[in-house]
Formats: C-alpha cells, sequence, structure tokens
C-alpha cells in the first residue's frame, strides 16, 4: 500500500495537459477556470472622483479657522464632467462617483456645509479628503485576476467594470460516470431482495459537477465482464476521466480491477487510509481511471481525495487542495498507526478559536455523516489514539 501524499503525487505527475480553452460570454462563465492573466487596460477609477456627495472646493480657499463662503457655480451629476477650471471662491455641488473637477483637490460632505441660494459656508477641512484618487483600485497594466482563477461572481464584476464582454476559459474536464454491481439498483425501480439503491453515482455526480465536471452517465453495469470492458471502452473514447464504483476489492465479482488490467493500465490500487483503501487508480487509453471503493462513504472521501484534485489540475487551477487548520478536539477518538485516518467532523468557532467534534459512527457505510458533517478530521499515518482536548488537523469539504 502507498501513502494519501504518494497517491495524489503519483496521480498528478501523470496529468501533464490541461482541457483546451474555449471563449465564453461573461454571463456563461460562472465556475470555470481563467486560462490567462487578467490585465487592467485603464485605472480604475478612470480620474479622481468624489466620495460623497457634497461640493468640491480648493483647499487652499479655506482658512486653518473659521468659516469662508463660496459661490455654487454648477452641479455635477455622476457621468457629467465639470468644463473649465474651478476658481478661487469657488465650488461645484459634485454626487458621488463623478470626477473632481479642474483645480478642486477637496470635497466637503453636503452635511457639514451651510447653504444659502447660491452660496455656501464651510470650515476647515483637511486637503483630499473625500477624493477617490485615479488607479487607487486598479493601475493600468496590473494582473487582476491571476490564470488559473476559478471566476466567482465578484471576479466576472471586475472583469466587467474593465470593459471586457468575453473571457478565455478552460474546457470542463469530462467524465464518464458508471456503477457497477447486480447488487445495486437505479432509485425509482422496484428493489430486488439483497439490492440497495445507488447512491454513489448521484453523490459523484454532484461532486464532479461541483468541481467544474462535465458528466457522462453510463448508468449501473451488471457483474459481467464483456459488459463492463466494452462499456470502459466506450467511456474512455469521450471522456477525460473514467469513474466506477464498486468491484475495486478483492471478491470473485470484483471485476472492475480485472478489466483494468486487460484494457488499460493500473498504477496503484491500495492506500494506507481508512476508510477507502481499495482504490484502483490507472488509465484506458488517453482517459485517466478512477475505480472507487462501493461504500458511500469511501467513495466519497477517495474522490475528495484523489479526483478531485486531478480535476483541478486538468481544468487549470492553481489551487488544487483545501486549506486545512487545526482545531480542539471535542472528544477522544480511536487511531491505528501506519495509515491517514478520516472523520467525519463538526467544526465550529467557540470560545475564541475552533473546535471539533466527529458526526457519530464513523463506518464507511454511513453516508448520513456526511450530510451531517462539514469537514474531515485528518489523523496522520503516525498518529494514536486522540484524547479530547489534543489538537487535530481539519479540512473542509468544499474547496474554492
Amino acid at each position: 500500500m502507498i501513502s494519501v501524499r504518494d497517491g495524489q503525487n503519483r496521480i498528478l505527475a501523470q496529468i501533464d495537459r490541461n482541457t483546451a480553452p474555449e471563449i465564453l460570454p461573461l454571463s456563461a462563465a460562472l465556475g470555470r477556470v481563467l486560462v490567462e492573466n487578467a490585465r487592467a487596460p485603464f485605472d480604475v477609477p478612470p480620474t479622481d472622483n468624489s466620495a460623497v456627495d457634497g461640493y468640491a472646493v480648493v483647499a487652499a480657499d479655506i482658512p486653518a479657522s473659521g468659516l469662508r463662503e463660496l459661490t455654487v457655480v454648477a452641479d455635477l451629476p455622476a457621468g457629467a464632467v465639470f468644463v473649465g477650471a474651478l476658481a478661487a471662491g469657488q465650488a461645484v455641488r459634485i454626487m458621488t462617483g463623478a470626477p473632481i473637477p479642474a483645480g478642486a483637490d477637496t470635497v466637503y460632505p453636503q452635511e457639514q456645509v451651510e447653504r444659502s441660494g447660491p452660496r455656501v459656508r464651510i470650515g476647515p477641512i483637511e486637503r483630499s479628503t473625500n477624493v477617490r484618487r485615479r488607479g487607487e483600485d486598479v493601475m493600468a497594466g496590473t494582473v487582476v485576476i491571476p490564470g488559473g482563477s476559478v471566476l466567482r461572481p465578484q471576479e466576472l464584476g471586475l472583469l466587467a467594470s474593465l470593459g471586457h464582454t468575453q473571457v478565455l476559459v478552460s474546457q470542463r474536464p469530462r467524465v464518464a460516470l458508471l456503477s457497477t454491481g447486480d447488487e445495486v439498483a437505479e432509485p425509482g425501480t422496484p428493489r430486488k431482495p439483497g439490492q440497495i439503491y445507488d447512491a454513489n453515482r448521484f453523490t459523484l455526480r454532484g461532486f464532479v459537477e461541483q468541481c467544474g465536471g462535465s458528466v457522462t452517465d453510463f448508468g449501473i453495469v451488471p457483474d459481467q465482464r464483456e459488459v463492463l470492458r466494452a462499456q470502459l471502452l466506450e467511456a474512455s473514447r469521450i471522456a477525460d476521466v473514467v469513474m466506477t464504483s464498486g468491484g475495486v476489492s478483492v471478491g470473485i465479482y470484483d471485476l472492475v480491477k480485472a478489466v483494468l488490467g486487460e484494457i488499460g493500465g493500473i498504477d496503484f490500487w491500495q492506500v494506507a487510509m481508512q476508510p477507502g483503501r481499495p482504490l484502483a487508480v490507472g488509465r484506458i487509453g488517453d482517459a485517466h481511471f478512477f475505480g472507487l471503493p462501493g461504500n458511500p462513504v469511501a467513495s466519497s472521501l477517495t474522490f475528495l481525495l484523489f479526483v478531485r484534485p486531478a480535476l483541478f489540475k486538468l481544468a487549470g487551477r492553481r489551487r488544487l487542495f483545501p486549506e486545512s487548520w487545526q482545531a480542539r478536539a471535542m472528544e477522544p477518538m480511536r487511531k491505528k498507526t501506519g495509515r491517514r485516518e478520516f472523520k467525519r467532523g463538526v467544526l465550529k468557532h467557540a470560545d475564541g478559536g475552533w473546535e471539533v467534534r466527529t458526526t457519530g459512527p464513523q463506518g464507511s457505510g454511513i453516508l448520513s455523516s456526511m450530510v451531517t458533517g462539514n469537514c474531515l478530521i485528518v489523523l496522520e499515518e503516525d498518529r494514536g489514539d486522540v484524547a479530547a482536548g489534543d489538537a487535530v488537523t481539519v479540512e473542509p469539504f468544499v474547496c474554492e
């Protein structure tokens, strides 16, 4: 068996190219990965402008003590430009966002002045108050969004503010998904004695789409060697990644690993972890192959640890793994040395720090623990039992 980290490194080393780029309108680019650095074509803001509704003045006109009356010579709404330059003794009524008139250098908030007809009385104020300087948000030519970033609503808004209408992004990694085994039935169909409904395919499809991939669903493949062989070959022709659940252990009906050895290649198939030890990783033609365990929690966990970073790298993401941090264990946990164990946990902030407890029973078939929890509690290979109060590593389920 290999370690979790070695398995992740071996998988990522096999991915030597990203999915092809495509151009999309901004309105269709949410969640996609930016291919190239996005640079600002101009300063933001493009000119000095007012941060408040008020009066633009020349600070030198105002005595250090006492009041001064100025003549209001114009009203300047946002989007308009004052023609000419402000002279001594003059002020311009200005709205938030409007360009600062030539000659002016300071803006008084309207609630701090006294106005009577065309005249305003104002007191001392520090020069440049309430003025947003040209380029203080973004300077022309600077990288505003690095290549490899996932485009969230805020990135799309920033690109739009710079005049972009379309963007170059990576195509979604294509994933062919199938479940194996006569023991699983399609939800909505009659379930025979001894069968269970197929949960893994729906969980894994959700994970793939959440990670930015697109799914072709091959359904449930029975325990028939030639049928499985034909389905895997067809899947490998249309997808970047072929992913199965079930059939990778050592039972006589666990056919996936045997068929993979005939039509492709196996890189490794056992990882020193709990849950999720049986995991077949390899290739079928040009497609990367992941044979995940049949137990629901083990299937989800191996996806998060091994498939997710592979999909992220295929899509060109800069960040492949979630952040991890330390939290205080709120209960004791049993742990065997020599393997990495992952417990589903509930993480919360309390008493000035992070604390975590397990979701309860940790069997690899308890899918409800993935619903109740919000993180993985990661217990490293050389660690033994955990006492209440010990620090443990936690990783969130979601990775942006």
